[in-house]
């Protein structure tokens, strides 16, 4: 097997199982232990791993919070098409949740004409849009968080703890097997996790880029979502389904 394959092979792996023993290596690449040890090390360099006694485990990217505009402008026709697709699953007299996420926003436009749909939302943006489309909406009431124009706080989450939602739609930073669902901030984490909690049915919303990273901020295990994205390799499917549903959003 080439350098190339078996680095390839390592990478996969370690992808599904997080800590890999040196002597498993061996046998599965059917290579000396110097071999695996020197691969080992150059993907160390790389900063694909870190080795550990006996073998090694991943490297997990921390990702940090952008400003909303920020978000706005990345993977848009990602993002549309997630949003396309989760718009299809409302149906009439429907009470949703919609968190105030990049995701999300963009989900507002196709509730336009779905009778008597009544949406709950966190974000400044969200319910201005709303309006405009003419979708009775109720704004959180809080602190405005001026980064991401988000209403977090006791205040919210408390006024929250007494809604009920037909479906949720929450954005997420972070989507990963062995660390669930995370964002960067405990507030908005908390709202996440009370709106997903009292849904009939809980989505996150999330394009490829938010597999394999985690936040500071955990909101819950892979199995409360159904999880929809525009499109993950089917290694990466196969890996995820066995926690929760990945639903493909079609182009």
């Amino acid at each position: 097997m080439l350098t190339e394959e078996r680095h390839q092979y390592i990478i996969e792996k370690l992808q599904k199982e997080h800590t890999l023993k040196t002597q498993e290596l061996m046998e599965e690449l059917g290579c000396s232990e110097s071999t695996v040890r020197r691969d080992l090390s150059q993907l160390e360099e790389e900063g694909v791993l870190v080795r550990v006694h006996g073998g090694a485990k991943r490297v997990y990217t921390m990702s940090s919070e952008p400003e909303m505009e920020e978000k706005s402008a990345k993977n848009i026709q990602e993002k549309q098409q997630i949003a396309r697709f989760a718009a299809g699953l409302v149906e009439e007299e429907d009470i949703l949740f919609l968190d105030a996420g990049s995701t999300t926003y963009e989900v507002i436009p196709y509730l336009e004409g779905i009778q008597n749909l009544l949406v709950v939302t966190n974000g400044v943006s969200h319910a201005q849009l709303l309006t405009e489309h003419n979708i009775a909406t109720i704004l959180l009431g809080g602190q405005i968080k001026l980064k991401t124009k988000a209403i977090i706080g006791a205040t919210a989450q408390e006024q929250l703890s007494g809604y009920r939602f037909s479906k949720a739609f929450l954005g997420m930073n972070g989507i990963d097997e062995e660390f669930g669902c995370t964002t960067p901030d405990v507030e908005e984490a908390a709202i996440k996790r009370l709106a997903g909690s009292h849904a009939n049915q809980s989505y996150v919303l999330a394009d490829h880029s938010k597999f394999h990273q985690v936040s500071f901020s955990k909101v819950g295990e892979l199995e409360d979502y159904v999880v929809i994205t525009d499109h993950l390799a089917s290694r990466e499917q196969e890996a995820f389904n066995r926690r929760t549903k990945v639903w493909e959003a079609a182009k």
